[in-house]
């Protein structure tokens, strides 16, 4: 397969193929469109009573990414699903923490459209990539620990890219979340990031134990404080200007880590227009069984009266 397609905007001259997609991603987990996981942020939840408070807690030192042990990305790379793993640890660990758990970061490139078994099953378009942060085995270091990430991605001239909710009243794919957040770059979006606002405490993600996930605002940060990635500087040259925000997974109340030492959530990086949601045929169905049931009552009430009235006046008056 070829490493280069068609052309696509924000890409410059050519759109990279799933393979070249995935050997980016290996060479920088969120190098494709500029982006680089900072921190992963822990919270004391135990004494929160407000699922919106700002923090969601007591913070805990956070874990610089920058400061971790990753696996051989040979070991999990498999091109006939075109994904692959990076798994790490702190190098230093003082506490424990990481002795029996791991951060894990999944990337998946796409050559067609589809829907991945796993939820939220994002909606994916040939040329996209799904990544999937998972921490799993880490000892929480308080009984109702929260996590978090924070994200920085590189700006569009002097402002940030913009940050959209879509609403939708189909929830087949992600039951009970009706949202899904994008980010866009670009007037004629030349990129996007989307994500359901939903994480998993356990690995076979369900509604009992999907959790909240929240996002901070986004708000310029200064560049010379962000990781140099190699891939970043490849593809966008020299950049002065990022933007960060942060997530939030999981509530006081409800699923949360605590239930299986186990967190999961997923996001999907493109390039061009972002795939849109169409109605499931579930939804299509239901609302065609909704509104066809009134309309076939009406009509077949309306027979009835005409039938009827044509009955009565084939009878002659005896008088």
């Amino acid at each position: 397969m070829s490493g280069y397609e068609k052309p696509s905007r924000g890409w410059g001259f050519c759109a990279p193929s799933p393979v070249l997609l995935l050997s980016l991603l290996t060479a920088a987990p969120l190098g494709l469109l500029g982006e680089e996981t900072r921190q992963l942020f822990e919270f004391d939840s135990t004494n929160m009573s407000d699922a919106a408070s700002r923090p969601p807690g007591r913070s805990y030192p956070p874990y610089s990414l920058a400061n971790f042990s990753w696996n051989n990305i040979t070991d999990s790379l498999d091109p006939a699903t075109l994904s692959a793993t990076f798994r790490g640890h702190p190098v230093h660990d003082p506490t424990g923490a990481f002795a029996n758990g791991s951060l894990a970061f999944r990337v998946q490139a796409f050559s067609t459209s589809g829907r991945p078994a796993q939820p939220p099953r994002l909606l994916h378009s040939a040329d996209t990539c799904q990544l999937e942060v998972a921490l799993v085995g880490a000892s929480p270091r308080g009984n109702r620990s929260l996590f978090g990430l924070e994200v920085a991605t590189l700006g569009q001239g002097p402002g940030c890219p913009s940050m959209q909710e879509q609403h939708s009243i189909d929830d087949e794919y992600a039951p009970a979340v009706f949202q899904l957040d994008q980010l866009l770059w670009g007037s004629l979006p030349s990129g996007f990031m989307q994500w359901r606002p939903v994480a998993f405490s356990q690995k076979q993600g369900s509604r009992d134990s999907a959790m909240p996930c929240q996002s901070s605002p986004l708000h310029p940060t200064l560049a010379y404080l962000l990781p140099q990635s190699p891939i970043v500087r490849a593809f966008f040259k020299t950049q002065d200007h990022s933007c960060a925000f942060n997530l939030t997974f999981g509530a006081p109340t409800g699923p949360g880590y605590w239930d299986q030492h186990y967190l999961s959530w997923s996001m999907l990086l493109g390039v061009g227009s972002p795939p849109v949601d169409a109605l499931s045929p579930l939804v299509l169905g239901i609302m065609a069984v909704a509104l066809g049931a009134p309309a076939l009552t009406l009509l077949a009430g309306g027979l009835f009266l005409l039938l009827g009235r044509k009955r009565d006046s084939e009878y002659q008056s005896i008088n």
